[in-house]
């Protein structure tokens, strides 16, 4: 009786724990009252302060000794048109420019910002504002890429990155189980992958990510990390990821409010440009 009794506990553990792993992640619901943004107007960054905040000064320097990064910006819509020479003789060095969001918007700023960076001397790259409840991520990867999301081999253009964090229309993780976000996720990069040559970057934050995907680290050996801390560090990286690529440190930045660092010095992000 006793073992027939034990073999019935590891039965009830076993579906429980199935029946979990299969229910959508935690997710938020919006404020009563609260307005939904206009679908198209997300960007990078946009949940950050609400879900993770700002643990530190956002401007601080990094620690002397440190390796060399070097500053960036991302700009959307938002920013409208670009101060860029303004943004080069800050030092900055890099930018990305919002290409697409789901597959209903283009950002109408894009030739502006994306040949302006280049214009000035900046090596650039285009992202991807994910909306997988929207549509499948192979979709929406044709749709990025068919509307300024491709990459050149000219030593000046970044592989696209996939913006993928909060949705600011409904709840945080799309009404996907985390098998399905980390699928959506994979069919977005193979498809980009497919279409360009290069495995694109991931940008997101790691709370998101935990919550989301349940910390899934297998995207870690090919893609390379853009993570979002409001903080004088990275803090904690997503799982499989020992170090991050990009960095967006701060949304209260000069010229440009969204601030971004590069984990390396300039020549090895023209690396990162040719591949």
């Amino acid at each position: 009786m006793r073992h027939h009794r034990g073999r019935w506990r590891l039965y009830v553990t076993g579906t429980l724990t199935g029946l979990l792993l299969s229910l959508p992640a935690p997710s938020a619901v919006p404020a009563p009252g609260k307005p939904v943004p206009v679908r198209g107007s997300a960007h990078m960054g946009m949940g950050v302060l609400a879900h993770d905040g700002s643990a530190a000064p956002a401007d601080t320097v990094p620690p002397a000794g440190r390796v060399t990064q070097t500053e960036g910006v991302d700009v959307s819509s938002h920013q409208l048109d670009v101060a860029w020479t303004t943004l080069w003789d800050s030092g900055t060095r890099w930018a990305y420019t919002k290409g697409t969001e789901g597959t209903y918007y283009k950002n109408p700023y894009f030739t502006q910002q994306y040949n302006g960076s280049y214009g000035v001397g900046m090596i650039r790259g285009a992202y991807h504002f994910a909306t997988p409840d929207t549509t499948g991520g192979a979709t929406q990867a044709d749709y990025f890429v068919d509307h300024g999301g491709g990459w050149s081999k000219d030593g000046r253009t970044l592989p696209g990155a996939l913006d993928i964090e909060w949705n600011p229309y409904g709840d945080d993780c799309y009404g996907k189980t985390r098998s399905a976000m980390v699928t959506w996720i994979r069919d977005f990069l193979t498809r980009y992958k497919s279409r360009t040559g290069r495995d694109a970057v991931i940008y997101t934050a790691t709370s998101w990510w935990t919550q989301c995907t349940g910390n899934y680290g297998g995207f870690a050996a090919t893609n390379p990390l853009w993570i979002a801390r409001y903080a004088s560090s990275v803090g904690t990286l997503p799982a499989g990821w020992s170090f991050h690529t990009m960095w967006q440190y701060t949304a209260t930045g000069p010229t440009v409010g969204d601030h971004d660092r590069f984990n390396g010095a300039a020549d090895k992000l023209r690396n990162l440009a040719t591949g």
